[in-house]
């Protein structure tokens, strides 16, 4: 069974939020596991385990989190091993423009320098999932159809 993991870093709770709302639109493909740990609940081994990673941080000075950060630097050990693995992202952040979009490339570029297929968005948040504080209902409903279109497109390569 191909699996996912969506791991996030969260202070407010926010981030966790968006996390559960991911993971419950990932959870409505048939066939795919799906995983929610807090960052500090994961080691650069754990990404070896799954066909799809997705990772959310709030926005701290337009950019992720320093515990997303130092994941996504501990995990150079992987380094080619991650090639072809599925990829997203998703931030949270406290003013509309607080730098969610920079902080969602960020992250999403460092999965790309892994080699891994990231899916874009073509209606809503192009990059991504993002919130203001807590995320609204709109915020919600992108959140999980994010996970349902990343579980969709990691079982057709991987199911």
């Amino acid at each position: 069974m191909p699996g996912m993991l969506i791991t996030y870093y969260t202070r407010s709770g926010n981030t966790e939020t968006m996390a559960e709302l991911v993971a419950e639109g990932a959870r409505g493909v048939d066939g795919i596991g799906v995983e929610v740990r807090s960052v500090d609940m994961v080691a650069p081994d754990d990404l070896l385990g799954f066909d799809a990673i997705i990772i959310g941080s709030p926005v701290y000075f337009g950019t992720m989190a320093a515990e997303i950060k130092k994941l996504i630097d501990d995990s150079v050990v992987h380094f080619t091993k991650l090639d072809g693995k599925v990829g997203g992202a998703f931030t949270s952040s406290g003013g509309a423009h607080g730098g969610n979009e920079t902080t969602v490339l960020d992250i999403l570029k460092a999965l790309m320098v892994h080699g891994m297929i990231v899916k874009g968005v073509s209606a809503g948040a192009h990059y991504g999932p993002v919130a203001v504080g807590a995320p609204d209902d709109d915020e919600a409903e992108e959140c999980r159809r994010y996970g349902y279109d990343v579980a969709e497109l990691t079982m057709k390569l991987f199911g």
